[in-house]
């Protein structure tokens, strides 16, 4: 070793002795830097995404086959012609269809957009109030379009006693706007002659308007007929 060494630290030989090996093993020098890059990677903190991978590890994904569908379905009004077919084919138990007079219906035709409007003389007038502004929620609705006047009729008369069997006291019956108003004049005279009515009114807007009624029933056990 020369005066000129031996006059340096230990430490600055060492570093001088691996400058000198840098400049004679360039390779392993790029060696020794691609080693201190990947310590340097491996002491970075995990990021969030890292994190949440790790503690998720192992977590398998829910079978929605299991889960309840708690969107309720909407109620469909009633195929008229359907209920008049049933009618047919099975017969009816009640007698109201025989003192309904069609006759007297026709004779008292009404406008397509005439407000429809009958109650019985010992409502009370809130409750008709009510079920005039379409508060009253109704059980069941059917709608008469497309039908014959026998189809129509049965099926007002099914759709009636079907609340009955139920306990319920508001239907609602869609009868259409036509230019003649053939099933609203129907409706409009049946409904009036029916021992069950006790009121029926158009419709609010929203609700059908003038082409269909919202009617009210007495309730099953204030009905003679009701059986427990």
């Amino acid at each position: 070793m020369s005066n000129k060494d031996s006059a340096l630290s230990k430490e600055q030989q060492s570093l001088l002795k691996q400058f000198k090996k840098q400049i004679t093993h360039p390779q392993t020098t790029q060696l020794l830097q691609q080693q201190a890059v990947e310590k340097a990677k491996a002491e970075e903190p995990e990021d969030d995404l890292d994190l949440f991978k790790k503690a998720t590890q192992g977590v398998q994904k829910l079978d929605h086959a299991n889960i309840a569908n708690l969107n309720q379905t909407k109620r469909k009004k009633l195929d008229a012609q359907t209920l008049a077919k049933r009618v047919a084919a099975e017969g009816s138990a009640e007698t109201e269809g025989t003192e309904l007079s069609d006759t007297q219906a026709a004779l008292n035709p009404v406008g397509s957009q005439q407000t429809l409007s009958y109650r019985i003389a010992t409502l009370q007038h809130r409750v008709f109030e009510d079920l005039k502004a379409g508060n009253l929620r109704w059980f069941e609705a059917v709608d008469l379009h497309g039908c014959t006047v026998e189809q129509a009729r049965a099926a007002v008369l099914q759709v009636i006693q079907m609340a009955k069997d139920e306990n319920q006291n508001v239907i609602k019956i869609v009868h259409g706007k036509g230019p003649e108003a053939i099933l609203k004049t129907y409706v409009n005279g049946w409904l009036r002659q029916h021992r069950d009515v006790l009121a029926f009114v158009s419709a609010p807007e929203n609700q059908g308007g003038t082409g269909a009624v919202l009617v009210l029933l007495k309730r099953a056990e204030k009905n003679p007929k009701y059986k427990q």
